[in-house]
């Protein structure tokens, strides 16, 4: 079946996040015809997820700091696998998009004299972390849904985009599905900004919400290159209700029992530790230390490995806020961690009482999503949380197809490390370069575009369900934050025989089954573009950042000058683009701004 463009927009944005919604009020702002399409605006990561305090990553504004543009972009850089130059762009725009978050809105804390007073998050040599609790993603994304809503911009709801529709490597439509009828719409543009998050449908094992799967398919199918979907993070989270169980939840000190298949239970932390105090010290660390860490395999990191071996025993793992570990006395803790207890006038009593005095939203949120701290304890496991790759983007953040930009987790801009909530930076700074170059184009004049539907509507039974089930439970077991190489091999083999052959075999009884015929789809080409890249990267570096890879002669930090290209499911490595010098003579740089800036 051939279908018709019906509607011509010069800019579609996919996906109802921070990034999606910030880059649409951008685009309305600087005189962009732009729509928004979504399968649902209370889906997604945004919406849904945060930790016992979300971090929001810029520049220091507080007093004492004396930090710079050029430092942030340093630490950025410094992660590995990092391009220079949007190093320099996520540092030098933090201050420009936090403020606009501020004047929208969002309550970022100040002291008594108007100064976002900070703290230190992992992988940050400053205190330039802030946040508004455990729902600052989601108060930015309601902010920014606000404006788009209040200036009129379209907003596409059950439209689940399934193809993005070329012409010589360029974009011109979006083929896509509304999700109540099963019917398709093709939707012509110059421009796509895809803001559909990180591929999170891969994992089984997941602090991803459920109603966030990713859109990765979408790019690569398109022919797009991504970079460095071989790095992640990975950490503990509850597995009932997806949520980190970072910082607070850690530096309470809870107890961490184990349970076999028979009920046994066990307190199984002091008995892999050289002593109880160190299995309390470990603890504490995770706090700061969340993502597993392969330089920490032998400190803090040990936690997710213990915990990992239980699960892979057939045991189901808890952290149990009601008692304290055994041997639990101030005098048995490290330096900082009495130190950070007693200055949180914290030094008392069991694990959740330590929790409620010193965060008490921490017992809310939980409390509000069914699971009482104070009465039950808290199912866990090492889960993926964040992949730091993407869609490989230029300093515009456009792709390597002409028209198709990335924002937000969608976009590539991280490395092998990178400090907790810089991500959010990442949305805004993001979408807000690609909003600004978008408008400096001239504008086209509307079109239309064809589109052919590749599903057809069958008698007989496909199990999509099924299939996803086995590769997210592999993906999980093979290639998450402990690697197989022989395994992942196996694993990109077959989840590429499926996906080849996809389209031959894909049958659907009605319409209503034809949103998750397309999502197995996407999810299984993310799987293996995400599988060429952790084989080429395990054959390369072996174990680094957030994966110990099995087997392997190598533990490297090194090839930080490179970045992992995938294209066409053949993974290689390129050359970072350098830090660039920055800065410049006033004069100059107003001349090239209004050259730059003359649309």
């Amino acid at each position: 079946m051939l279908l018709t463009s019906e509607r011509f927009y010069d800019t579609l944005v996919i996906g109802t996040g921070c990034s999606g919604y910030n880059a649409a009020d951008w685009l309305y702002d600087l005189g962009r015809d732009v729509a928004i399409l979504t399968e649902g605006v209370q889906m997604g990561t945004s919406r849904n997820t945060g930790s016992d305090k979300q971090t929001y990553y810029k520049l220091s504004l507080a007093s004492g700091e004396g930090d710079s543009v050029r430092e942030m972009a340093e630490t950025l850089f410094s992660g590995g696998g990092v391009h220079g130059d949007t190093a320099l762009i996520e540092a030098a725009c933090s201050v420009k998009a936090f403020m606009k978050l501020v004047l929208l809105g969002v309550p970022f804390p100040t002291n008594a004299y108007g100064e976002y007073v900070g703290y230190k998050t992992d992988h940050d040599p400053r205190q330039r972390a802030t946040s508004c609790g455990p729902l600052t993603s989601k108060l930015m994304t309601e902010a920014l849904e606000r404006s788009v809503r209040a200036k009129g911009v379209p907003v596409f709801e059950n439209t689940q985009a399934v193809r993005l529709l070329t012409e010589n490597h360029a974009i011109t439509g979006v083929l896509a599905l509304d999700t109540i009828t099963g019917e398709h719409r093709v939707f012509a543009c110059n421009h796509v900004v895809l803001a559909t998050g990180g591929p999170a449908g891969i994992y089984r094992d997941s602090v991803y919400p459920e109603s966030q799967t990713g859109a990765l398919g979408l790019a690569v199918n398109a022919g797009a290159a991504t970079a460095n979907l071989c790095e992640w993070q990975y950490g503990l989270a509850s597995t009932k209700f997806r949520w980190n169980v970072s910082g607070t939840y850690q530096q309470v000190l809870p107890k961490y029992m184990s349970a076999a298949p028979d009920g046994t239970e066990r307190e199984f932390l002091p008995e892999r530790f050289s002593s109880p105090a160190e299995a309390l010290n470990m603890g504490f660390l995770k706090g700061y230390q969340w993502p597993f860490d392969v330089r920490k395999a032998k400190g803090s990191s040990r936690v997710d490995l213990f915990v990992h071996e239980e699960t892979l025993r057939g045991h189901r793992v808890y952290m149990d806020f009601r008692f304290n570990p055994t041997d639990y006395r101030l005098d048995t803790l490290s330096n900082e961690a009495r130190d950070y207890l007693t200055n949180s006038d914290a030094a008392f009593g069991t694990p959740i009482e330590r929790l409620e005095k010193m965060n008490s939203q921490a017992v809310k949120l939980y409390r509000d999503n069914g699971i009482n701290l104070y009465g039950e304890p808290l199912e866990i496991a090492v889960c993926a949380q964040h992949c730091n790759g993407g869609v490989a983007v230029d300093v515009n953040w456009e792709s390597s197809v002409k028209g198709l930009y990335a924002v937000g987790e969608a976009a590539g801009t991280f490395g092998v490390y990178r400090p907790g909530g810089s991500a959010l930076n990442s949305t805004q700074v993001g979408s807000m370069r690609a909003a600004e170059h978008i408008a400096r184009k001239k504008n086209a004049p509307a079109k239309q575009v064809s589109a052919e539907i590749t599903a057809v509507l069958q008698g007989g039974a496909f199990d999509a369900d099924g299939i996803l089930d086995r590769t997210r439970r592999l993906m999980s077991q093979y290639a998450a934050f402990r690697r197989e190489p022989a395994q992942m091999k196996a694993l990109y083999e077959d989840v590429s025989a499926v996906r080849d052959t996809f389209w031959q075999k894909a049958a659907v009884r009605s319409q209503s089954e034809l949103p998750q015929i397309y999502k197995c789809f996407d999810t299984l080409t993310a799987q293996a573009a995400v599988l060429s890249a952790m084989l080429f990267a395990a054959e390369e570096y072996g174990s680094r950042g957030s994966c110990l890879v099995e087997g392997s002669p190598k533990t490297s930090e090194s090839a930080a000058d490179t970045v992992v290209i995938t294209q066409n499911l053949v993974s290689r490595a390129e050359q970072i683009r350098p830090l660039p010098e920055g800065g410049g003579w006033f004069e100059t740089v107003w001349n090239e701004y209004n050259r730059r800036n003359a649309w």
